[in-house]
């Protein structure tokens, strides 16, 4: 019998509800910033949820680009996670280590950005997996290779120019989920860069704000619908999330996903590419 996700987010107890179904693929996507002196893969093989694999984003990757684990090729997205045991059909339970999941998040996006919408982030990640002394294990996990398809859905990402028409135009809204202090520009960002501040007409709406800090759980609907509302964001409207290098901005279209608005797209590059190229105007606090 096919397993049936509740919706883009999974509570810790439907996921040891389900662990032994046949159709359940769990991925550990934790990622960590080179500045950690940690990486994700290390983490996985300390301890890690039953059965799952590891994804990284900076392998699952466009390796032409110079930019952070900017999106894939389709079929190079398709060949990668068809090695990591997941074909059609599987339900795909995405988690890291980081409260909130940015990174987490980001392959959620990445797997609906290609077509495939079986997919939900476990809510409150590792950390209050283990919390609750749910069972976690060290052994390796060696995935029987499956065929998976994937297409390109564009209307999901944007890229520099289309963000610099956007500038001109206000079409559509962009919200950065970056802290204030880098929004404002008084702080440098976690990747290299020319400039500081944010894309002119940007709302400022920093993905701390959406998390439950205890749990690391996403806020409740309605709490979600208040900060964006407090923030200015008109829910009517287009809507483009962007942070530093496209992870934590995802934690963001998620929430707005829970609340109805489904066709956020990513700024994949972010302040990663729009920090260093000279033809970006820039704004920043007075």
């Amino acid at each position: 019998m096919s397993t049936v996700l509740p919706g883009p987010l999974v509570s810790t107890q439907w996921l040891a509800d389900h662990l032994s179904a046949p159709d359940v693929k769990i991925l550990d996507c934790t990622w960590l910033h080179e500045s950690s002196n940690m990486d994700g893969r290390t983490q996985y093989r300390g301890r890690h949820l039953p059965g799952s694999v590891h994804f990284d984003i900076d392998a699952v990757a466009d390796k032409t680009s110079p930019l952070p684990h900017m999106l894939p090729p389709a079929a190079e997205f398709a060949k990668k996670v068809g090695l990591l045991g997941i074909g059609d059909g599987d339900k795909v339970i995405v988690y890291d280590r980081m409260c909130g999941g940015a990174a987490a998040a980001r392959v959620w996006w990445m797997f609906r950005t290609f077509g495939y919408h079986d997919v939900a982030m476990l809510d409150g990640g590792y950390g209050k997996w283990v919390k609750e002394k749910l069972p976690s294990d060290m052994s390796p996990v060696r995935p029987e290779p499956k065929t998976f398809t994937a297409s390109l859905n564009p209307a999901l990402v944007r890229a520099l120019d289309q963000m610099l028409a956007n500038v001109a135009s206000g079409a559509e809204q962009v919200i950065d989920a970056r802290g204030p202090a880098k929004f404002a520009g008084s702080q440098d960002d976690v990747f290299p860069a020319k400039k500081k501040g944010h894309i002119p007409g940007a709302i400022n709406l920093p993905w701390g704000d959406l998390i439950v800090e205890e749990s690391g759980e996403l806020v409740q609907p309605d709490a979600i619908k208040a900060r964006l509302a407090a923030a200015g964001v008109d829910l009517a409207k287009p809507i483009v999330v962007t942070c530093a290098s496209g992870t934590i901005a995802c934690v963001v279209m998620l929430a707005l996903y829970l609340i109805g608005k489904t066709d956020v797209a990513l700024y994949d590059g972010s302040w990663a590419e729009w920090g260093l190229k000279d033809e970006t105007p820039i704004a920043a606090a007075a």
